[in-house]
C-alpha cells in the first residue's frame, strides 16, 4: 500500500529559487530539442479523425468565484491560437509551453483560477490546465507518446459531475511542468482545439485512416487515511488497444497516481 507523509511548507524564497533552477533547466531542454519541435499550423484539416473529446468551460467549484472560470474562458481563448491547427510529423514532438509561451498580461492573460500548495488562487493565465488536460485525454486515445506529464500532487475538489477517471489529467507550469507528446507513427497528426460557447473542444486528426480504437480504464482507485491523519487518493489509468473489430490486442499502465485529499472524503456506502 502506498504511503504519502505529510506535505512540507516551503518558504516564498524556496520557491522563488526552485522555479529560477528548473525554469532554467527546462529551457536548456528546449534548445537542445529545438529541432524535434513541431512549429508548423495548418489552416486546412487533415482527412481523418482520430478522437474528439469536449470539456464544460464553466463548472461550479467549492468556494471559487465564478468570475476566475470567466477569465479562464478569456485564457483558452489566446492560448488555443498558438495551439490550433499544429501539425505533428514523424519523429515531432509538441510541447504545450514552448508552443504558447509565457502567459503575461501584455500577451492579454487575465487572472484566472491556478493551484498552489492544496489550495487555489488568482493568478495570470489561470486555467489553462482545462486545456492540456484536453490534449492529455485526447493523446490517450491515440498512438502518440506522451513523454511527458505531470498531475497535482493533491486533489483539490470533490468529484462534481467527473465523467473522466481521476488523475486522468495533466498539470502545466510555465515554463518547467509540461506536456510533451512525441509522434512515433509513420503518419501525420494535427491538434485542433477551438473555445465554444459551452465547451472547450478537440481533436486529434490524421493524415491515414485510424488501424486501431483506444480506450481508458481505471483500476485499483482507493482513498485512504494516513498515518499523519489527512486522506490520499490513488489509482491506475491503463490504455486499451483494440483492433476494428473490437479485438483486445494490447494493453499498457499509463500512469499511476498518488495524491492527498484536501477534503475529507465521503463515503455513502458508509452510511
Amino acid at each position: 500500500m502506498t504511503k504519502i507523509e505529510m506535505p512540507k511548507k516551503r518558504s516564498d524564497f524556496r520557491l522563488k529559487l526552485g522555479k529560477m533552477y528548473y525554469g532554467t533547466k527546462r529551457r536548456l531542454k528546449w534548445l537542445k530539442m529545438r529541432r524535434v519541435f513541431a512549429k508548423t499550423h495548418e489552416e486546412e484539416k487533415l482527412p481523418h479523425k482520430y478522437f474528439s473529446h469536449k470539456t464544460l468551460l464553466l463548472r461550479k467549484l467549492k468556494d471559487v468565484d465564478m468570475w476566475l472560470q470567466e477569465n479562464k474562458i478569456t485564457n483558452l481563448k489566446i492560448a488555443s491560437k498558438k495551439l490550433n491547427g499544429i501539425i505533428l510529423r514523424p519523429g515531432e514532438v509538441f510541447s504545450y509551453w514552448y508552443l504558447i509561451g509565457n502567459t503575461t498580461k501584455r500577451k492579454g492573460y487575465v487572472e484566472g483560477m491556478v493551484l498552489k500548495n492544496g489550495t487555489f488562487a488568482p493568478g495570470i493565465g489561470g486555467g489553462l490546465c482545462q486545456m492540456s488536460n484536453l490534449i492529455f485525454w485526447m493523446t490517450l486515445h491515440t498512438p502518440l507518446t506522451v513523454i511527458e506529464r505531470h498531475r497535482h500532487g493533491y486533489d483539490v475538489f470533490p468529484d462534481s459531475n467527473r465523467t473522466q477517471p481521476f488523475g486522468s489529467g495533466a498539470t502545466c507550469f510555465y515554463p518547467h511542468i509540461d506536456l510533451m507528446i512525441r509522434n512515433d507513427t509513420n503518419d501525420t497528426y494535427q491538434l485542433v482545439v477551438e473555445v465554444g460557447k459551452e465547451y472547450l473542444e478537440g481533436e486529434w486528426r490524421v493524415s491515414a485512416e485510424p488501424m486501431y480504437k483506444y480506450e481508458v480504464v481505471e483500476r485499483n482507485h482507493r482513498m485512504q487515511s494516513e498515518f499523519w491523519g489527512g486522506y490520499s487518493r490513488h489509482n491506475e489509468i491503463y490504455q486499451q488497444k483494440f483492433d476494428l473489430d473490437g479485438n483486445l490486442v494490447d494493453e499498457n499502465l499509463v500512469v499511476q497516481n498518488s495524491a492527498i485529499m484536501m477534503y475529507t472524503p465521503f463515503l455513502e456506502e458508509a452510511k
